[in-house]
């Protein structure tokens, strides 16, 4: 043997016994368990890629956003506890409703059922949301806001602002 097939064959030995100690040492096994939403998530990422790239048809926005969202989402989970599901399963619906509300933007075929029918499910989703989160501290969060709001009217009541109301005058 040559010693430039020597040296090939021995930085392939090295680097087998590099990985079989990484592998022996749960290197690879932490790595599963952390980055497996990555999975999910770079596919529905490629496929925009080659979408807006012009490489594929619109048809596969549909997969891409089920994918990015759901990526994100398990990636969430995986990061602050599988206990966030409880509460944030409607943004599965949301995926789906991305994915077709895409689809029916950029298709050749603009079909406007599909919008109206996106938005259903996308509205459905925030809904549910909303009613899940209910339970939780973000009903709090909720009640800040309307009273925040709620003072800002009346600070602003009595400004004039141009001489045109919201409703004009009423």
């Amino acid at each position: 043997m040559s010693s430039k097939n020597d040296m090939k064959l021995g930085i392939f030995i090295a680097a087998a016994g590099i990985v079989i100690l990484f592998g022996k040492l749960g290197v690879f096994g932490f790595l599963g368990r952390a980055l497996w939403p990555l999975v999910i998530l770079l596919p529905g990422l490629l496929l925009y890629v080659l979408f807006f790239n012009r490489r594929v048809s619109a048809t596969l926005l549909i997969p891409a956003g089920v994918l990015t969202v759901y990526g994100i989402l398990f990636g969430l989970c995986n990061i602050w506890g599988w206990g966030l599901m409880r509460h944030l399963w409607p943004l599965l619906l949301i995926g789906i409703a991305l994915g077709l509300y895409q689809y029916s933007l950029y298709s050749p075929y603009r079909s406007r059922g599909l919008a109206v029918g996106s938005a259903v499910i996308g509205l459905l989703s925030l809904v549910l949301l909303v009613f899940s989160l209910l339970g939780t501290g973000f009903l709090y969060v909720l009640g800040a806001v309307l009273v925040l709001a709620g003072l800002w009217l009346i600070a602003g009541r009595g400004k004039s602002r141009g001489g045109k109301k919201w409703n004009g005058g009423w």
